[in-house]
């Protein structure tokens, strides 16, 4: 009988093979170069860094509003998150918004993944 088809007696539990060599993981590098920074995308300003979520949000609009020419975002920063106003026309702002919201918060949705490409926190506030 082979020694995998046994059932090892509780005394046996201890034994393991153990390949560790001193140094292989968890060990933190002594040329750790750490300069006192996060790894935080550090250019000027969260504004300049919504383009992606500004072009997701322009996007999706015209193609839902029947008039997309008065689709129009407005790009502002409140307590560190970009603020994507949207503006629509006023026939347009049932297909913006969807039934119960659901077109709104998938929009939102959509904006926030594309902010978070970008290292930016969005919120969409659709206006009248």
């Amino acid at each position: 009988m082979s020694d995998i088809n046994e059932v090892n007696d509780v005394n046996d539990i201890n034994v393991v093979n153990d390949d560790y060599v001193a140094g292989d993981v968890n060990t933190i590098d002594d040329g750790y170069d750490d300069d006192g920074r996060d790894d935080v995308n550090e250019s000027s300003s969260a504004l300049d860094n919504a383009a992606t979520a500004t072009a997701v949000l322009e996007f999706i609009a015209t193609s839902l509003a029947e008039d997309p020419s008065a689709v129009s975002v407005d790009v502002s920063e409140r307590q560190g998150k970009v603020v994507l106003s949207l503006s629509v026309g006023s026939n347009d702002m049932g297909r913006i918004i969807g039934r119960r919201g659901r077109t709104a918060q998938a929009i939102r949705a959509l904006v926030g993944a594309a902010g978070a490409r970008d290292g930016v926190t969005t919120s969409v506030d659709i206006v009248d």
